[in-house]
């Protein structure tokens, strides 16, 4: 159903994130180009939404996390009045804390926790809660134009959107100590050799090489990859006996899916197997 409630901006909120679905991917476009995709209150909700709803849906197997314009996005706008609920507008201990959990968390955190697998499509400039919006991402492709900034230091702020959670696991604590101390721009050339995103490619090849990843994606085992998901993230939170039974009660649960079955009848018969998503 389309949402047709008004954000900041004045425009309807499903023209502020756009979203279609096609060949089995959920693609969810960031759609504020004259404000670089900084995203209100508002687009978090929608797009925390439309990433619940496709890990509900087995018509989606796959999401792709965009943005149009020039930048992939600036952060939070801090234009659009941040929602702290203090009572008679003044703000009160605890505010800030509460307004961090309730959005840029959840905004990282939903996309952590679908279930279908999540690859990025990062063009121009992301910034802030943009870079880690990038980084939950299963995937992150980059076009040449792409850069990742760890703005918070330039305005006195203590990263948050799980950033010092992300960044540690991805490139190491020395490394995520360096990006959030001095806040300079990385480019994608740099990010991909720092391990940041997958794959770095020509802006004009970005949308197509997104396509073609998560259409491969969406063709595959769907449960598998999200038990998969789920394994690889919490690998690093805890010691290796959990992360042994972890892994084995994954694929007790994987072996009752169909895909599992038709996986192996398609090794017995020696042909690709055909997976369904269930």
């Amino acid at each position: 159903m389309p949402v047709t409630a008004a954000g900041p901006a004045g425009r309807p909120l499903d023209e502020q994130v756009l979203h279609r679905i096609e060949n089995g991917v959920s693609w969810i476009t960031l759609n504020r180009p004259e404000a670089m995709n900084a995203v209100t209150w508002e687009q978090r909700e929608r797009v925390i939404g439309l990433l619940d709803a496709a890990s509900a849906d087995p018509a989606v197997r796959a999401v792709v996390l965009t943005a149009a314009g020039r930048g992939f996005c600036a952060g939070a706008d801090l234009r659009a009045g941040p929602r702290t609920g203090g009572g008679g507008g003044q703000r009160v201990a605890g505010d800030v804390a509460r307004m961090i959990r309730q959005g840029a968390q959840r905004l990282v955190t939903a996309v952590l926790d679908c279930e279908k697998p999540v690859v990025a499509a990062v063009g121009g400039t992301a910034a802030g809660i943009g870079a880690h919006l990038a980084f939950a991402c299963d995937l992150v492709v980059a076009a040449e134009s792409a850069r990742f900034v760890e703005v918070f230091v330039r305005r006195g702020l203590v990263p948050d959107g799980g950033g010092a959670y992300l960044l540690p696991r991805l490139v190491g604590p020395q490394r995520a100590k360096e990006l959030m101390f001095f806040g300079d721009a990385v480019p994608a050339s740099d990010a991909a050799r720092l391990g940041l995103v997958n794959r770095v490619v020509p802006d004009g090849e970005l949308e197509r090489c997104a396509r073609e990843w998560a259409e491969r994606l969406a063709q595959g085992p769907t449960r598998a990859i999200a038990l998969a998901k789920q394994l690889v993230n919490a690998s690093l939170d805890g010691d290796r006996a959990a992360a042994l039974a972890a892994e084995a009660a994954a694929q007790e649960i994987n072996m009752a899916t169909a895909d599992a079955a038709e996986g192996v009848a398609g090794f017995v018969e020696r042909r690709t197997p055909k997976f369904l998503g269930r």
